[in-house]
């Protein structure tokens, strides 16, 4: 533990980042999936502390996802009552559990780097492209949106031609000042100071936002923000109306069979959010720290298990928050536990104050953050890395900007598989001639895929030519492939060929070149 509170500066600096980050995003969820505001809270606060105490990840922040939302609002409105929903939840945590004893966290390790890195640049266009339009004060669709398809009936890019009849000049000033306050803070004016780099810069930004907000009530009411500009937090005139928010799952559902499917589906769906999250962010971490995959399923699956059962959305590792977090400097976990004490803090205690944060300021938070994920040098360093791993990094990009971030993946894997297939393709046998004489050589698994080039391979074999055929490098030779080759054995003497095998005696390869004619070397 003593590790862990070497860097309690950093974390707790960190923590206040990622808490102004999750606060929109744990409401904008709940109202995006149509569930309780204070459900999305709740979420957010068992994300960080429990699943933060619990999870083996150094930097991975956990909450309510939007890749969750379409889901959750089909879960709530198929089962109809949101207690029985609740116990989905719960179910969906017990899943879970048994599948991190299942060892199922090796999912994540087959995702390509390409694909991780794209899903990250993917995000970071995605909270841009979705945060302009709260920077300038048109908040029609709902903070933490991550789909190509919104709610208010527009899409990522038609909304952005709605902006003109709807721009609010308070939220524009305080936009544009909140990201000028941001590239200030990563000036190497500040970053020398060593006063100045440890305060957050969201959390001046924040500061500053409700003071020009202020200012404009007091001396300027006409442009002051209409609430719903301002960050809408559940507020409790006293204890008992605050224990009114908290909601239990009904257990006499069990027998439902749409729970299960519902508590099935949130299990598997939060279960890859979270191992792509968790591969995401140790790919941004500073010091490439490696989280292991079994354990952050049980740590999620005891968090879905606690978030249902106090009325809070499913949890998953969220790349926003975790981003937030490595970006703000973020050292150890006790910013994710630090940010769930403090989001449960605020909550209680000031929710009248956090409710006079502009939505315009924390826009300019998310949309600094998702430059950093998206820099124009990732997009370099790829291309640099050759088209077979430029390609799947950009149609992971494409995709998830045009679907959800689940189905993106999932079209960035497979072209990724595509190119690896065509790597292989290509790589299993070589051709080299000089003048009449050629070598065919076999590496690797020679798979019914490379029966095309070997054909065309023997096909341009000209009269009168030696051909030396190589087998000593294949592990694998498929039947068909074998067939081929024998078929070319067969007819070689017909245009005057003289063919050699030379394989390796220890590793037969079937029914392969019995032809006597051939030499075996």
């Amino acid at each position: 533990m003593k590790k862990y509170f070497q860097f309690a500066g950093n974390d707790l600096s960190a923590s206040i980042v990622v808490l102004l980050v999750a606060l929109p995003l744990c409401l904008g969820v709940a109202l995006g999936s149509g569930a309780p505001l204070f459900s999305g809270i709740i979420a957010g606060i068992v994300g960080g502390i429990v699943v933060g105490i619990l999870s083996g990840s150094n930097l991975s922040v956990s909450g309510p996802a939007a890749g969750l939302t379409v889901i959750v609002a089909a879960g709530i409105l198929k089962l109809q009552v949101f207690e029985a929903f609740l116990l989905a939840v719960v179910i969906a945590g017990v899943l879970q559990i048994l599948l991190g004893y299942a060892k199922a966290g090796v999912i994540g390790d087959y995702i390509p780097n390409s694909v991780i890195k794209g899903m990250l640049a993917a995000i970071g266009l995605i909270l841009i492209l979705k945060q302009f339009p709260h920077l300038i004060g048109y908040d029609a669709d709902f903070e933490g949106d991550e789909t190509f398809l919104q709610s208010d009936t527009h899409n990522t890019f038609s909304e952005l031609f709605q902006l003109s009849g709807y721009l609010t000049t308070t939220a524009i000033v305080v936009g544009i000042v909140s990201l000028l306050i941001l590239v200030f803070f990563e000036t190497g004016m500040v970053k020398k100071n060593r006063v100045l780099k440890m305060i957050p810069s969201p959390l001046i930004v924040v500061i500053v936002g409700v003071i020009l907000n202020e200012i404009c009530a007091s001396l300027y009411p006409a442009f002051v923000l209409e609430p719903k500009h301002l960050v809408s937090l559940p507020v409790a005139k006293d204890a008992k109306s605050f224990l009114s928010f908290f909601t239990f799952p009904d257990f006499s559902f069990l027998k439902n069979k749409d729970v299960w499917i519902v508590g099935f589906t949130l299990a598997i769906v939060a279960s890859l959010e979270t191992l792509l999250g968790i591969e995401a962010v140790d790919k941004l971490d500073p010091l490439k720290r490696v989280t292991p995959t079994n354990r952050e399923l049980k740590a999620q699956g005891v968090g879905n298990i606690v978030s249902g059962l106090l009325g809070g959305i499913p949890i998953t590792s969220v790349v926003v928050r975790s981003s937030a977090n490595v970006s703000a400097g973020g050292k150890s976990k006790l910013s994710t536990i630090f940010h769930g004490i403090l989001l449960l803090l605020f909550v209680v205690f000031i929710p009248i104050l956090l409710n006079k944060i502009p939505l315009s300021a924390l826009a300019a938070v998310l949309i600094f953050t998702g430059y950093k994920l998206a820099k124009v040098s990732l997009f370099k360093e790829f291309y640099q890395k050759g088209w077979d791993q430029f390609i799947p990094f950009v149609a992971t990009i494409v995709a998830i900007l045009f679907t959800d971030l689940l189905i993106g993946i999932i079209i960035g894997i497979l072209v990724g598989l595509f190119f690896m297939v065509r790597s292989n393709f290509r790589s299993a046998v070589m051709v080299v001639h000089d003048q009449n004489n050629y070598l065919i050589r076999l590496r690797k698994d020679v798979s019914f895929l490379n029966k095309p080039i070997v054909k065309a391979k023997l096909e341009t074999v000209p009269e009168n030519a030696y051909v030396l055929i190589d087998t000593t490098r294949a592990d694998f030779i498929d039947k068909d492939v074998i067939e081929e080759i024998n078929n070319f054995l067969v007819h070689a003497h017909l245009k005057n060929i003289r063919v050699e095998l030379k394989k390796s005696h220890n590793k037969p390869m079937h029914s392969l070149l019995q032809n006597p004619k051939i030499v075996s070397l």
